[in-house]
């Protein structure tokens, strides 16, 4: 709480004051071109007239499919300041106190805005395991946002992927909750800056979705229900919660799920006791798009509804009706209008630290407006720096994040001379010439000279040699396989979505049946086998060729590739990589860059298996008459072989764990790769994880070098309770073999 939030509070009509608590518009919504400027629209007139301001306004720049805006006349990047300030002049002339609006934007993995910089999806990011890549990254994003004259990005980074049916698989930093947190805090640090030092100075806030457990829905059905006890709930989903909050968030996103029933955004337990009390959370909490109105068959409706979210601990609405009645509810029940004060002074006390309530001579002026008109050119100037730095380092953070899933005979890396003018590749896959299916969800258009998919790398990569793209149904598959030197195939799925798709009222697809999408938000499977019959497609390559197959994984969740394993040579897995994923591929594919990512996942040997991760308490394998060995391969899997682990030791004390190690590079070449500390624990009141990652490290060596590797880990991590001189702890087995890749 500020003093100047505080004060303004004390002068606020209770109408103003709900009308800070409701994030009612879809932003693409309140401007309109008119020629060759930009205007307000009657919409946003109506919103502001009716609560005399505005609270905050969500995607003003959000382009893609859903909202409509395209390139051909959506808000381009170098107008993005100018439509900003429009705005905000028009929400300063409807109030009486010149209080400007949150602008709230979509950042899940870089902007969502025309010419918005994009980075690798979660799921790529976590296969990374660099923390600290993505924290530069993160604030190259957040200086993006703020030139843009945004405040508050959304940003992907609670959830903990625990079944792959989920099709918001993607948006997760993987299975474990070590990594989830690190990287969760990594964003957090790079978009508010330490200590929150950069929030309104080069800064956004960031509010990080979605509180809590929604990876665990059941069956992996988007925002139902999760049937989990205390325990996993607070060993499994909320370490990046207190992560994030740790490291000084300033908002977090209730979910659609519920937890043993009760909804998220529904939930005193979580919201005041756990988050507020136990963590000491305090900045704002927003509900998920509708997510208040769809408490109505609970609380009884509408009214009901905003009323429980609001006592529950919600601050501010998106998009709901729930919220607008507020203001007859505090008008009769006296813990309604005590809610109402307290959720609109921590929005106040946010707008405070963004600047939003101005200098504070002039906080409450009714002719004096607070807000500060942005300088336009400066802004402009800082927005393409920031642009130019995003993209570098989402080409860094691609390169890093693709997983060598198998190469038993040691193709990898290929040759680059041998492909010769007159020599062919042949470039198959439902993904091979599309840029969008590097991408993941939300997204926006690209421009022209970042639409690159893996066959144009693969072209520009080798432009003496005939570089083919065959469709999958085309009848000259078998023939040009033959002849060809290389076949490198594409796989998996896609999570974009067309201009000319239906979506539900929250944006995700209306109809998963009728969208080319095969992940992403809407879109559960209950089968992750690949899709589109790419296995027997790959076989049918296989069959037809002597030549190296080479396949690659373009994907969002963890499919199965136990035929994929089979039938190629080789395969790495990219993921959802971004716009500099078909470079990223195409580095790999000859050396150009180290492969050293590692998988955040574990990768199901069937569909039938899941849910399967690597830290359950019980041992998958031995279980199923059918597939005896669950697992194809495990979380962490990808550590390059000319990577050596030796000298490693642990010391026990009383207040830490250390551990010890030297990394050395006995390849010819650099290598790059992760190296993981694991835990299992023994005794104490449950039965222990199989395993439990403690501490890691992303190494790069040069031929011939070595790094000595240390930890100090807190004892909570590895010790059960009461157990302590039972506890072993071990270096994962793939570290103890030598760092080779295995399948089990």
């Amino acid at each position: 709480m500020t003093a100047r939030a505080a004060e303004l509070l004390a002068r606020m009509s209770l109408r103003e004051k709900v009308g800070q608590l409701n994030q009612r518009m879809f932003g693409w919504d309140a401007v309109v071109r008119d020629g060759c400027r930009w205007r307000i629209t009657e919409e946003l007139e109506a919103e502001l007239e009716r609560w005399s301001g505005l609270g905050a306004l969500y995607g003003l720049f959000r382009a893609d499919a859903w909202s409509g805006r395209s390139w051909a006349g959506g808000i381009r990047p170098e107008e993005r300041a100018e439509v900003a300030e429009l705005v905000q002049q028009a929400v300063e002339r409807a109030g009486r106190h010149g209080v400007r609006a949150l602008l709230v934007e979509e950042a899940p993995h870089g902007h969502q805005a025309l010419g918005g910089s994009l980075l690798p999806q979660n799921l790529a990011l976590a296969a990374t395991w660099n923390p600290g890549l993505v924290e530069e990254a993160s604030a190259a994003v957040a200086a993006e946002l703020a030139a843009s004259g945004a405040h508050v990005a959304l940003v992907s980074g609670l959830d903990v992927l625990r079944d792959g049916r989920w099709g918001r698989s993607e948006e997760t930093f993987g299975e474990d909750p070590l990594l989830a947190a690190e990287l969760a805090r990594a964003v957090v640090t790079g978009m508010q800056g330490a200590d929150r030092s950069q929030v309104g100075a080069g800064g956004v806030a960031v509010v990080l979705k979605h509180l809590a457990a929604q990876g665990e829905a059941t069956g992996g059905r988007n925002g139902q229900s999760a049937v989990i006890g205390e325990r996993d709930l607070h060993e499994i989903h909320l370490p990046p919660v207190r992560a994030a909050v740790g490291a000084g968030v300033l908002g977090l996103m209730a979910a659609y799920n519920d937890i043993d029933g009760v909804p998220c955004c529904a939930s005193p337990a979580l919201l005041r006791t756990y988050l507020r009390g136990s963590l000491g959370f305090d900045g704002i909490v927003m509900a998920d798009g509708l997510a208040v109105d769809r408490l109505a068959p609970l609380a009884g409706d509408t009214a009901a509804a905003g009323r429980l979210a609001l006592l529950s601990g919600v601050d501010l609405s998106l998009w709901d009706e729930g919220f607008t009645t507020l203001e007859a509810s505090a008008a009769v029940d006296p813990a309604v209008a005590a809610a109402v004060d307290e959720a609109c002074l921590r929005v106040l006390t946010l707008k405070d630290t963004l600047g939003l309530l101005g200098p504070a001579a002039s906080v409450g002026s009714a002719d004096q407006p607070t807000g500060q008109p942005t300088d336009q050119p400066a802004a402009r100037e800082r927005l393409e720096i920031a642009r130019g730095r995003t993209e570098v380092l989402s080409r860094r953070l691609a390169r890093e994040s693709v997983v060598l899933l198998d190469d038993d005979g040691g193709l990898l890396p290929l040759d680059a001379g041998r492909f010769r003018r007159g020599s062919r590749v042949l470039v198959v896959g439902p993904g091979a010439a599309s840029h969008t299916a590097l991408l993941g969800d939300y997204v926006p258009p690209l421009p022209p000279d970042q639409q690159v998919s893996v066959l144009d790398a693969l072209r520009a990569r080798l432009p003496d040699a005939k570089v083919t793209f065959l469709p999958d149904d085309d009848v000259r598959l078998g023939a040009f396989a033959r002849e060809s030197g290389l076949v490198v195939a594409v796989l998996g799925g896609t999570s974009h979505r067309a201009y000319d798709e239906e979506f539900a009222d929250n944006g995700a697809a209306a109809d998963p049946r009728a969208s080319a999408a095969t992940g992403g938000e809407g879109v559960d499977l209950a089968d992750v086998s690949l899709p589109h019959g790419q296995d027997g497609f790959l076989a049918g390559l296989r069959a037809a060729t002597v030549a190296p197959v080479v396949a690659l994984m373009v994907a969002g969740r963890p499919h199965v590739l136990t035929a994929v394993l089979e039938h190629a040579d080789a395969t790495l897995w990219v993921g959802y990589a971004g716009p500099s994923g078909g470079h990223a591929a195409a580095a790999a594919l000859f050396g150009d860059a180290a492969i050293g990512g590692s998988l955040p996942m574990t990768l199901p040997r069937s569909a039938g298996v899941l849910p399967v991760r690597y830290n359950d308490r019980h041992r998958p394998d031995g279980v199923y008459q059918d597939v005896p060995d669950p697992v194809l391969l495990p979380f962490g899997h990808g550590v390059p072989a000319g990577l050596r682990l030796h000298g490693v030791s642990v010391t026990v004390a009383r207040d830490v764990v250390g551990v010890r190690a030297v990394a050395s590079n006995t390849a010819a070449v650099r290598v790059e790769g992760v190296v993981q500390v694991y835990a299992h624990r023994a005794g104490g009141p449950a039965l222990p994880r199989l395993r439990e990652l403690v501490a890691f490290r992303r190494v790069g060596l040069a031929p011939g070098e070595s790094a000595a590797l240390s930890w100090d880990v807190d004892p909570t991590a590895i010790f059960a309770d009461g157990a302590a001189a039972r506890t072993a702890l071990q270096v994962g087995p793939e570290l103890v073999e030598g760092l080779r890749p295995h399948r089990g």
